[in-house]
């Protein structure tokens, strides 16, 4: 089957949906299909393109059996608000041309992945004149995130935005996102439930035995091996509310046996390393590679998982799948009727969001009961391994895709048999 997956992020990118978009073509390649991706070059999240990727330039390449088409974007130095909407839009634009010359590949699916959602147009408009199924796949709520946290403002720009939004989401043959509150959300938002999908995140949960060997880890930071570690990894954003972990460390700065570790990059490291300059307790990483996720997960004793208040209802972390695989509990700075609160409560704490009080003192209790450590840990390995496999995942989203014959075939298989 030919499918093209149409994305501003794609892999070598570390976090967020890159990682998914690279793992997911990877897993279509390696089970028999034909997968192209139009993608940006990588540059996430950083903010800055990879070596190797000059600006402005056109390149195509074979990654894992994947042909990959990257169109050059716009990044800003600043990503704000209108920034961002430039930014995005630049790659819509760049993109366009590769995404047409596409139809004569005639694809029988072509999955369009937001953020952002101004591709979706080129990627409607591709499957219409290839023939194919139109999937659109949500990621986070972009439109409603940016509105939120304030960072597009005006109530006659947010209907404008949300109205053709909800036009576009209605277009398309099938919609998916990576949450049953979200899922519910495009319902909202005038998506048939018929044609919406629950095709959540997930993780190798094998690759990622609880027991890895974290040593190394603890000898690069200095970190004792008795110490209680309280871990974040991944993208320190805006939406990621990770201010709230200085302000933790440093009502927790007396403890010693308390250490933290930030591992990451994007717009709020600067601020970040100017915060926790001063704190014994916090060690800073940069992102590391792929192989080495297993053992920098292992390191934690407890996971942190901050968020905003203005995201949390729209997006379930990424971060969380791996979190949760490596068999430690996770502290999450949100509200207990989201999904986040929700699976979060069953094994781990959660706390308000922006509150370094309450969740400094929700990883005293957890730093001094080792206990209940151990068997919330062992909650979330489990819940992993049922919810969140990757093979699970991706067979019960495109397992069926391999007896499909026809594009009328793989209409049907996708609308009528949905997970959700």
């Amino acid at each position: 089957m030919k499918i093209l997956i149409y994305s501003v992020y794609f892999a070598p990118d570390l976090t967020g949906n890159g990682k998914y978009c690279g793992d997911m073509a990877a897993w279509l390649a390696a089970h028999g299909h034909a997968v192209r991706v139009v993608a940006a070059p990588p540059y996430y999240p950083a903010w800055k393109l990879n070596s190797g990727y000059p600006a402005g330039r056109y390149r195509r390449e074979l990654w894992k059996r994947v042909m990959v088409w990257r169109a050059p974007l716009w990044v800003p130095q600043v990503p704000g608000g209108v920034a961002r909407i430039l930014h995005l839009l630049s790659f819509a634009i760049t993109s366009l041309p590769i995404m047409l010359w596409q139809v004569f590949w005639r694809p029988h699916l072509v999955m369009t992945v937001a953020p952002g959602i101004v591709c979706a147009p080129t990627g409607w408009l591709t499957a219409r004149l290839s023939g194919a199924r139109a999937w659109l796949h949500v990621q986070d709520f972009e439109v409603d995130v940016a509105f939120n946290l304030g960072l597009l403002k005006g109530g006659l720009l947010k209907r404008l935005i949300l109205g053709a939004e909800r036009w576009m989401l209605r277009r398309f043959d099938s919609v998916s996102s990576i949450s049953t509150r979200m899922v519910a959300h495009l319902v909202e938002k005038g998506v048939s439930p018929r044609r919406a999908i629950l095709f959540p995140n997930w993780t190798d949960v094998a690759s990622i035995p609880s027991a890895a060997d974290c040593r190394e880890y603890r000898r690069q930071l200095n970190i004792s091996a008795n110490a209680i570690v309280l871990l974040f990894s991944g993208t320190l954003g805006a939406k990621q509310g990770v201010m709230v972990i200085p302000a933790a460390a440093t009502l927790l700065s007396a403890r010693e046996d308390i250490v933290f570790v930030i591992c990451g990059d994007g717009v709020l490291r600067p601020q970040l390393e100017t915060a926790t300059r001063e704190l014994p307790n916090v060690r800073l990483l940069p992102l590391q590679p792929a192989e080495r996720f297993g053992a920098l997960l292992n390191m934690a004793d407890v996971h942190l998982l901050p968020q905003s208040p203005g995201a949390a209802d729209f997006v379930l972390p990424s971060k969380l799948s791996g979190m949760l695989a490596s068999g430690r509990p996770v502290i999450a700075t949100c509200h207990p009727d989201t999904e986040l609160g929700m699976v979060v409560s069953k094994c781990g704490v959660v706390v308000p969001p922006g509150d370094g009080s309450a969740l400094a003192d929700a990883i005293i209790r957890l730093a001094d009961q080792g206990a209940t450590r151990l068997e919330l840990g062992r909650r979330a390995r489990e819940w992993a391994e049922l919810n969140v496999d990757r093979e699970i995942v991706m067979r019960n989203t495109f397992g069926s895709l391999s007896a499909v014959g026809g594009r009328s075939n793989v209409a049907a298989t996708i609308a009528d048999d949905p997970i959700a």
